[in-house]
């Protein structure tokens, strides 16, 4: 299993930026990709960011431009750099990974998820 622990959460202005931050540990070496997702009250989770190993990027209409999803190997780190922020990115922010396991074949998805973290922007 992978644990994922977020943290960089907080109040801001709107305008205002932050920086989330993930750790993941276990068998990290499984993780083919990961990424940021939100729940606002009362709404859906939805995909902010998300990052493969190929360091290739998606990101949601909203937060392009703005946003900035990056991964340190090394550390086994997934960053979400949050520029310009807006009332409406008020919400609990979850740090995901995707797992493939197995042999080609045979290969099993696993998705990790971090506990969640909360973001207000005020105006």
């Amino acid at each position: 299993q992978v644990h994922l622990v977020e943290s960089g959460g907080g109040l801001v202005q709107a305008g205002g930026s932050l920086r989330l931050s993930c750790k993941a540990s276990g068998r990290t070496r499984s993780i083919n990709a990961m990424g940021w997702y939100r729940q606002a009250p009362g709404k859906q989770r939805e995909l902010v960011a998300r990052i493969s190993n190929g360091v290739s990027a998606n990101y949601a209409d909203a937060a392009k431009g703005r946003f900035t999803i990056s991964r340190d190997f090394a550390e086994n780190m997934v960053y979400l750099q949050m520029n310009s922020l807006k009332p409406e990115d008020t919400a609990t922010y979850f740090c995901h990974a995707s797992q493939l396991i197995g042999p080609v074949e045979r290969v099993v998805p696993v998705d990790s998820w971090g506990e969640g973290i909360h973001v207000a922007v005020s105006s």
